[in-house]
């Protein structure tokens, strides 16, 4: 194609300016092919120059030494050009290849230290009490046994939590998340979560606003369920005691729209495009928690089709934004389907 271009521009560009024009071809293909092509591209390249370009055409024949010396310099600077070029592009490969590697083990490194507080801390809980149990029975008070079953109970409740956590993601990234949609009353499905969380929402009130009217919407109801609990406690845990979090769902322009919001500090500068980020944690957070609630949601939110948005808000706090597009019925219409 360049030869062509070249060939038909020849008489006012000259075999000089030519010669320039496929070298820079040859280093372009460098750029993408291996070796073996690269040369070969250098080669033709050469001989293409030779025969349609430097006088006399249509022939192997040089009639000028300095000619044939820029012909023999153009095929050597051509080699050498493709071939360096391959090289550098191997070299980036290399670093590039080095680089993930650094940034899998850092991940993994993550992922340990996290697992190893998260699941190492109930398991430890749940041994130390039930051999209390067991070994001194007799010399506890029923209220001494009722306190360590709470502690068995919360420390289990703690574990199953990060084992559905690392399954959830499994499901996500293995492509297998299949949905089970059937219709859902989201006033029901935000009341069970704040339920759930109701050992945790003592020292942070939530307020629950839902706008009157509102459909059914067909979703898969245990995800969106995890959905909402990760992002209510993900509130929980970071913001200071007695801030208030407002869950608010509403419908408009077709979608459901749903709000968390808390009162609390917000997140810092830059954070808020990382947040969904598999494994990640903010800077100078307290310990624990494997960096997975908030990727879990982004991708069962976008499982739905739907998306989910973080920002800051003015006054203060913090605001998580799902927006889902689907089928729809109000109750009057279930009822005649």
């Amino acid at each position: 194609m360049v030869a062509c271009v070249c060939y038909a521009l020849s008489d006012y560009i000259g075999y000089h300016v030519t010669a320039l024009l496929l070298l820079v071809t040859v280093s372009f293909i460098a750029m993408f092919c291996d070796i073996f092509p690269v040369l070969l591209a250098a080669i033709l390249s050469a001989l293409i120059w030779d025969v349609f370009f430097i006088p006399p055409r249509f022939s192997f024949t040089i009639a000028s030494p300095e000619d044939a010396l820029l012909l023999a310099l153009y095929f050597f600077i051509a080699s050498v050009n493709g071939a360096l070029t391959y090289k550098i592009r191997q070299v980036e490969k290399v670093a590039l290849k080095k680089e993930e590697k650094e940034n899998t083990l850092k991940l993994y490194n993550t992922l340990l230290n996290s697992l190893s507080h998260e699941l190492k801390t109930p398991i430890a809980t749940i041994i130390g009490s039930t051999d209390n149990l067991l070994t001194h029975s007799s010399k506890l008070t029923e209220e001494n046994k009722k306190e360590l079953l709470s502690e068995i109970s919360k420390a289990s409740i703690r574990l199953n939590r990060q084992v559905e956590n690392l399954l959830n993601m499994s499901r996500i990234e293995s492509g297998f998340l299949q949905l089970k949609k059937d219709w859902v009353d989201v006033s029901e499905l935000i009341y069970d979560v704040v339920n759930r969380l109701k050992d945790y929402t003592k020292e942070h009130p939530v307020g629950i606003i839902i706008k009157d009217g509102l459909p059914l919407f067909k979703l898969d109801y245990v995800i969106m369920e995890q959905v909402l609990y990760n992002l209510v406690y993900n509130a929980i845990i970071y913001i200071p005691k007695y801030c208030v979090i407002s869950v608010r769902a509403s419908f408009l322009n077709g979608r459901l729209v749903i709000d968390v919001e808390d009162s609390g500090a917000g997140f810092p500068p830059g954070e808020t495009e990382r947040v969904f980020d598999k494994f990640y944690r903010l800077k100078d957070s307290k310990t624990g928690g494997t960096g997975l609630g908030l990727s879990i949601v982004k991708g069962f939110v976008e499982s739905h089709n739907g998306t989910v948005q973080l920002e800051n808000m003015p006054e203060g706090g913090a605001k998580f934004t799902i927006e889902i597009e689907t089928e729809v019925s109000f109750p009057s219409s279930l009822k005649n389907e």
